[in-house]
């Protein structure tokens, strides 16, 4: 067998769960295999991309930034642009394919 990293274990084991487990399953049993599953998921892809670094002290930047003290700071913009776009990968699988 090959060595697997965290990711590839998780891809196999929610492939496992949907096409073996679920298909058998109804109700409330049946919605939460398809939570675990989509839990399955999310944590593969933060396996395979890594946590997104939060800002060092994102309640006092939150603070400037309702106070009007960030406007017009074009690398703040870039930089909560980049994070909301690492966030929104590793939750959505569609924003994975569009990058």
């Amino acid at each position: 067998m090959t060595d697997l990293d965290g990711a590839a274990l998780l891809d196999i084991a929610r492939q496992t769960l949907l096409a073996d487990i679920v298909p058998a399953l109804s109700g409330d049993a049946r919605f939460k295999a398809l939570m675990v599953a989509n839990a399955m998921a999310i944590a593969a892809r933060q396996a395979q991309y890594g946590a997104v670094a939060e800002p060092a002290d994102a309640a006092a930047l939150a603070a400037a930034i309702r106070a009007g003290l960030r406007d017009g700071d074009k690398d703040l913009a870039q930089t909560l642009l980049e994070l909301a776009r690492a966030r929104c990968r590793i939750s959505s699988k569609t924003a994975e394919k569009a990058g």
